[in-house]
């Protein structure tokens, strides 16, 4: 065989095996000082992630994600300051309008326009999946106060974005927590919020597609995935009623980020709905000796575990 042919043949083989060697998933790349931030925000020192993201802002004021990290810090007090124990969980279920609430806000539209900018230069799915978050924060937040219509316009919104992403990127994982939450929610939705999304052209949702996309963004995600695992083992508590399931989901949460009450809180609810006292107990005394910085978050947190512990006949907290 002539050596051209023979080099020819090689070549052909060497792509062969290059085409069945496995691709690298791509994925959103973290500096150091993002990955800094996130641990501040789920070990509940949000004063902390708060400035972090501030300086980020500042460091690239054309980058979304220093506004997404700080709405994100503002979002888990927002959480605490607004949770209630009810139903033997605690749980924010809807808030008032608060004149404060606007700078939550303005951060998460400014993320999502700022995304836009460059998209109109460059469509990519990292920007597209920022203009996400960006809609979904203004989701959630008008699902707390009960604005509906709002609510489910900036997540039809966010929905699309995160396909957007996705078509452009499909192992961009953190997109999949976005669209996990979507189709978990819309396939939980009440029969009169059912007739509201008709009527309005809201597009249905999958609950056990949703809760396979969350587990994607658990397994590769770098952004979401303590959100995702967070939100999976909240929703398999509150409407699937699963609770030795959601509680393995939460568990690591509670292990990792040890200082935030609000996972002690959770796990504690979980023993409690499945008969461990003893458990549950351990975990409410636990989130009440935690240090809050936050003065509000911290008093609304001795009251949740109050109310926890009395839900299950044990004494109150030791006052501090």
């Amino acid at each position: 065989m002539p050596n051209s042919s023979f080099r020819h043949l090689l070549f052909l083989v060497a792509l062969t095996l290059a085409s069945l060697t496995p691709t690298r998933a791509s994925n959103l790349e973290l500096s150091p000082t993002v990955s800094a931030i996130l641990d501040q925000i789920y070990s509940g020192d949000l004063s902390a992630a708060i400035e972090g993201a501030r300086h980020l802002q500042t460091d690239q004021p054309t980058h979304p994600l220093g506004y997404l990290l700080e709405a994100e810090a503002l979002w888990w007090k927002i959480w605490c300051t607004s949770a209630e124990f009810k139903y033997g969980m605690s749980y924010p279920r809807h808030r008032p309008k608060l004149p404060g609430d606007q700078h939550y806000l303005d951060l998460a539209a400014k993320a999502t326009s700022l995304a836009e900018v460059q998209v109109a230069q460059q469509d990519t799915a990292e920007m597209q999946f920022y203009a996400g978050m960006g809609d979904a924060l203004l989701a959630r937040f008008y699902g707390l106060r009960g604005e509906n219509r709002n609510g489910a316009r900036a997540g039809v919104r966010a929905r699309e974005r995160f396909l957007r992403a996705i078509a452009l990127d499909p192992h961009l994982a953190d997109a999949y927590t976005g669209l996990g939450l979507y189709n978990y929610y819309a396939d939980t939705l009440s029969a009169a919020a059912r007739v509201l999304r008709f009527f309005m052209g809201i597009p249905g949702g999958n609950k056990q597609e949703g809760i396979q996309q969350l587990q994607r963004a658990i397994a590769e995600g770098v952004l979401t995935p303590t959100e995702a695992r967070f939100y999976l083992a909240i929703n398999l508590h509150n409407y699937d009623q699963k609770y030795e399931q959601a509680l393995e989901i939460a568990r690591p949460l509670a292990e990792k980020y040890s200082t935030n009450p609000l996972f002690q809180l959770i796990l504690g609810d979980l023993y409690a709905k499945l008969g461990r006292r003893q458990l549950a107990e351990q975990r409410y005394r636990t989130a009440a000796a935690l240090p809050v910085s936050d003065k509000e978050c911290h008093n609304h947190i001795r009251n949740l575990v109050q109310a926890s512990l009395a839900a299950i006949g044990a004494a109150p907290p030791t006052p501090r």
